[in-house]
């Protein structure tokens, strides 16, 4: 287990400063920093599913009363990381072999998808590590059958699902397990009744996230080619990794059902491995709620059946060289420390092959938007007393990010901040009010969301069409930068671009 959860800290600690927080990090940064009533507040109208984590990193961040950072941030998740590639490791050891956990411990902390939310400063690592502790409580509850084991599991697994709901199709893995095993009746009724606690206690957040949904509205259907690619980010997504991969985890599945009763490491790995992903996709055929990170937790059981199949490949070589030295003395027995020593040379190579694929998640431009940069350029060029028009009002998460980088602009369109509305972005004022204050000024800057650049662009909501109304009516275009998918513009007034053009000919003349 140490092992393991050593490489998994190297490697989350590679690069955590990336100097950047993209969007969803920031979002958990500005609303951890709030008090816990307005956090409570906020979780009524967005985001209850986050809730808890949102509650923890709040306690994270007021360890550094200063200005806690980008690594303060992602520290839960690198140790969250650590842990289950322990547990991983802890289970293959558990069901089959000592070196079997250590090769599947191993493969998770190379895997590139673990190493990527490891550095997130989301729950995702978190929700994975839960599980897979419930998973591990939940092979001995299976064991041993008494009421305080099965206790443990749901009460682990309940707090697991209060980080994310989704983490709930862990069930349909466990009684995938439990079919698997031809398991008795006692277990079934011990594993249910430990279910059915945790099905009743989520329901509170089910009814809450349920009226939310309009926030997972831009997702859409998952596809063939969705699943196709899951499997190679639970695998390796080059492709000699992968396909080395996929043999040994097919491989892996040759003693899927063992005695009567019996859990063996294949049966609690394939369905670990599959029926989450399946049941979501399946279900997001329906209402798209399907994100690879939602079910990251089930990633674990793909390099346990990678072990598990090197294992019997290591199992097949040892008697070819034990028939090979039956005259030898004993002391050339099978050398199991040697094919020990060679299944970790194996998944060394493995990370070899996709070191360059982990270094450029590292860069900061890698994710889907550094709000870092724009807060940068900001700075850059915005002078005190400049207004600031944020278009729509989430492009205004890199001034809730980098609130320093911001300092003394005037926000046109802000009535109240977040905190005091109970709002993730605060609170505008009506399109009228936006007109009257917009009137005032001779030129603005405007943070813009690169689609709200697309021809045909219409918002919603009245306030965030009147932004794009007044910009385009009364000002013009005079400066633009773009920082991934965010533009930086000026707009300046007609006039005030004519008397600047004069006042350039008459210094001229």
């Amino acid at each position: 287990m140490a092992a393991p959860a050593a490489v998994m800290l190297a490697i989350g600690f590679w690069g955590l400063h990336r100097g950047g927080m993209w969007r969803d990090e920031a979002v958990t940064y500005q609303v951890a920093r709030r008090t816990v009533p307005q956090i409570w507040r906020l979780l009524h109208g967005v985001d209850a599913v986050h809730g808890l984590y949102y509650l923890l990193m709040h306690v994270v961040l007021a360890a550094d009363p200063g200005h806690p950072g980008e690594v303060v941030l992602r520290l839960p998740s690198v140790c969250a990381a650590a842990v289950t590639a322990g547990l991983v490791a802890a289970l293959g050891s558990r069901l089959a072999r000592p070196r079997v956990g250590l090769w599947a411990g191993l493969l998770y902390a190379v895997t590139p998808l673990v190493g990527h939310y490891a550095q997130e400063g989301r729950s995702y690592a978190l929700v994975a590590a839960g599980a897979t502790g419930a998973t591990l409580l939940f092979v001995r509850a299976v064991r041993e059958e008494g009421r305080r084991a099965w206790c443990r599991y749901g009460a682990v697994l309940g707090v697991t699902c209060w980080l994310h709901e989704f983490a709930v199709l862990l069930l349909l893995a466990h009684a995938g397990t439990l079919a698997l095993a031809r398991s008795s009746g006692r277990v079934w009724r011990g594993w249910g009744c430990a279910a059915g606690g945790v099905v009743l206690s989520l329901l509170p957040m089910v009814v809450v996230s349920h009226g939310q949904s309009a926030q997972v509205a831009w997702l859409r259907e998952p596809d063939v080619e969705t699943a196709q690619e899951l499997l190679r980010q639970y695998l390796g997504p080059t492709d000699r990794v992968y396909w080395v991969c996929l043999a040994l985890g097919l491989l892996g599945l040759t003693r899927l059902v063992g005695r009567r009763g019996e859990v063996t490491l294949a049966a609690v790995a394939l369905p670990l491995a599959v029926l989450p992903p399946v049941a979501l996709m399946l279900a997001s055929q329906l209402t798209p709620l399907y994100v690879d990170r939602y079910v990251l937790y089930a990633l674990a059981g793909g390099p346990l059946l990678v072990a598990l199949g090197a294992d019997r490949v290591a199992g097949m070589l040892g008697r070819l060289w034990s028939h090979g030295t039956a005259t030898a003395p004993r002391s050339t027995a099978p050398p199991s420390p040697a094919l020990t020593l060679a299944g970790v040379l194996a998944v060394v190579l493995a990370f070899t092959h996709q070191v360059p694929l982990l270094r450029a998640d590292r860069v900061p431009g890698n994710r889907a938007d550094n709000l870092g940069a724009v807060a940068a350029a900001v700075a850059r060029v915005l002078r005190p007393g400049d207004p600031v028009l944020f278009l729509p009002a989430h492009a205004r998460g890199a001034e809730l990010a980098y609130p320093a980088d911001f300092t003394s602009t005037r926000d046109v369109a802000l009535a109240e901040p977040g905190p005091v509305s109970g709002t993730l972005y605060g609170r505008e004022v009506g399109a009228g009010t936006l007109r009257r204050r917009l009137a005032g000024v001779d030129e603005v800057w405007a943070v813009m969301e690169k689609y709200a650049l697309v021809s045909g662009y219409r918002p919603r909501l009245a306030t965030e069409r009147a932004k794009w109304a007044v910009l385009n009516q009364q000002f013009v275009l005079r400066e633009e930068m773009v920082i991934d998918r965010v533009a930086l513009r000026l707009y300046v007034r007609p006039i005030r671009v004519g008397a600047e053009e004069s006042g350039l000919r008459g210094g001229g003349g």
